[in-house]
């Protein structure tokens, strides 16, 4: 639609719903950088929404060097690093699998793969933590990697199956094995760059989903030589009482991947949603 018959009203709408909904999505993280510049006292006696009278930097280096915040911090880069290329990887492979590679038992794989998006974490609590339990994986970190991997698999197997199967020609597939390609070349030399978009799109959602992932942490995990992020966030903020600044400096610095990831790849991110958009 040319821009040049959109009506000076209807521009001026647009604008402005796109103007409210930046504010209601920057305005909670800008407000949370400010109140980390409080202390718990003024936070509490003080009205919530109001620039600091007084900016106390304290919390960051009380945080930093008396919490050891950067061990949290390493283990929450540690697990989100590894759990998106190790999705990202064996979502993509399976996904080429259960495209291209037509066998009797394909559907029920890739049946029992899709089954996985339905369950919720709940309601697997309790059987999670026997088996890790029963394998001598409890408070280790490969305790926790393998269940985050395992979540975050159906729904990638689901996301490549279907772009393979829609996106990439079998006639492609045909003529790279009639050249003497191998399966595993095929994958790693057209499938799987062809793949880039909906890889980003994924990497995104996992790395996001697995950074704020806080029920299983606390479950598999017993000291907090292994425990992330968002433990330290539950550890600040109790029923009982809760300790505001350092808070708001934990989520202050907890966003700060998030958002560097985001903005590098937000140019992946809008492919892959055009590509998924395209090839539905």
């Amino acid at each position: 639609m040319d821009s040049r018959n959109i009506s000076v009203v209807t521009k001026i709408f647009v604008y402005a719903i796109m103007i409210i909904f930046a504010v209601l999505a920057i305005y909670p993280i800008f407000w949370v950088m400010l109140q980390s510049f409080k202390s718990n006292q003024v936070f509490v006696t003080t009205n919530k929404l109001s620039l600091p009278v007084e900016w106390y930097f304290s919390n960051y280096p009380l945080l930093w060097s008396r919490i050891g915040f950067m061990n949290f911090f390493g283990n929450s880069l540690f697990y989100s690093i590894s759990t998106v290329t190790s999705v990202v990887v064996f979502a993509n492979m399976a996904g080429f699998a259960f495209a291209k590679l037509q066998y009797k038992i394909t559907k029920l794989l890739h049946g029992m793969f899709i089954i996985g998006i339905l369950l919720t974490i709940q309601s697997i609590l309790i059987p999670l933590f026997l088996m890790i339990n029963w394998a001598g994986l409890f408070d280790t970190r490969l305790g926790v990697l393998i269940p985050y991997v395992g979540l975050g698999l159906p729904m990638g197997v689901y996301l490549f199956t279907d772009f393979i199967k829609r996106g990439i020609p079998n006639e492609l597939i045909e003529s790279a094995k009639i050249d003497g390609a191998s399966f595993l070349r095929i994958f790693s030399r057209i499938v799987f760059p062809m793949c880039a978009p909906v890889s980003v799109t994924l990497a995104i959602i996992t790395f996001t989903a697995t950074w704020n992932e806080f029920i299983l942490m606390e479950l598999l995990t017993g000291s907090d030589r292994y425990k992330s992020i968002p433990a330290l966030v539950g550890r600040f903020a109790g029923a009982l009482g809760s300790d505001y600044g350092r808070l708001f400096v934990t989520l202050t610095l907890s966003l700060i991947p998030i958002l560097a990831f985001y903005f590098i790849f937000r140019n992946q991110i809008t492919k892959g949603v055009a590509a998924g958009a395209v090839k539905g």
